[in-house]
Formats: C-alpha cells, sequence, structure tokens
C-alpha cells in the first residue's frame, strides 16, 4: 500500500508544480508600475532672472508638465538641422508668449513667495492658469528647479 502512495504523491506533486509554473496567474511583480508624472515634462531651454516686486532678484529654471495629445513642442531633427536635444528640451511653439506669461507673474512676486513652500504652489498655480489663458500650450503643471533668490 505505502508503496503505490509514494509514486502517487510524487507524481501530484510534479503535477501541482507544473501547474504552478506554467498555467497559474502571472506574478504581481510583472505588473507595470503606475507612473508618478503624468505626461511628458519640457524644461524651457533658458533660465529666468528676474527683478522681484521687492527690489531683490530671482534666478530659477522653469519647467512644463504637458499633457499627453500635446503637440505644441516641434519635432527635433531633420537634414541640415541642429541635433537633437535631450529629452525635455527643444523648440516649443509660442514659447515666447509662454516665458512673457511666467515673467509677468515672477516680477510681481516677492521673495517670501518664491521661498516659502506655500507662495511657490500659489505662483505655480497662477502662471498654470495664465499660460492656459494666453496660449495653446497643454500644460498640466509648472516645476521650478534651480532657485536661488538674492
Amino acid at each position: 500500500m505505502v508503496k503505490k502512495l509514494v509514486p502517487v504523491i510524487a507524481l501530484l506533486a510534479i503535477l501541482g508544480g507544473a501547474y504552478k509554473f506554467v498555467l497559474a496567474k502571472p506574478a504581481a511583480a510583472e505588473k507595470k508600475p503606475e507612473p508618478k508624472v503624468h505626461g511628458s515634462v519640457y524644461m524651457l531651454e533658458k533660465e529666468f532672472l528676474v527683478n522681484l516686486a521687492d527690489g531683490r532678484f530671482a534666478k530659477l529654471q522653469v519647467g512644463l508638465i504637458l499633457a499627453h495629445d500635446d503637440t505644441s513642442t516641434a519635432p527635433a531633427g531633420g537634414h541640415g538641422a541642429a541635433p537633437t536635444p535631450p529629452e525635455g528640451y527643444g523648440a516649443m511653439h509660442q514659447e515666447g508668449v509662454v516665458r512673457d506669461v511666467i515673467t509677468d507673474t515672477l516680477t510681481d512676486a516677492t521673495d517670501k513667495e518664491l521661498i516659502e513652500k506655500k507662495g511657490r504652489e500659489h505662483l505655480k498655480e497662477e502662471i498654470l492658469k495664465d499660460i492656459k489663458k494666453h496660449t495653446d500650450v497643454k500644460v498640466e503643471h509648472v516645476i521650478f528647479s534651480d532657485l536661488t533668490v538674492q
């Protein structure tokens, strides 16, 4: 009786392992993680150096998180064209208007607004609202980097 039971148990173990290996659902680790940033990041090529409303000045880099369906950036490359810029940089249609909107908003700001997180968030929201109002660029968020206030 024991001699007949050992092969049956071994066969069940092999079949169970084969099922787990071949037919089971893929592991949860194979799922793609949800992206933390939706859209593409576009860094405006030139930094901003502006006088603030309180007499101080600020130097910063501004980036825009564009909607997936935004077509405001021109494709780079082609015959005789400049080399392809790094990802997130390049020519943007209406970039002059976007820079003007950002400059107007920043020159009305104070150093306190740029230094404090709450103030920066307010400025980003104001810039976002004005870009949507004055341009066709589909922006989801505004980001600041390399910020210096003096």
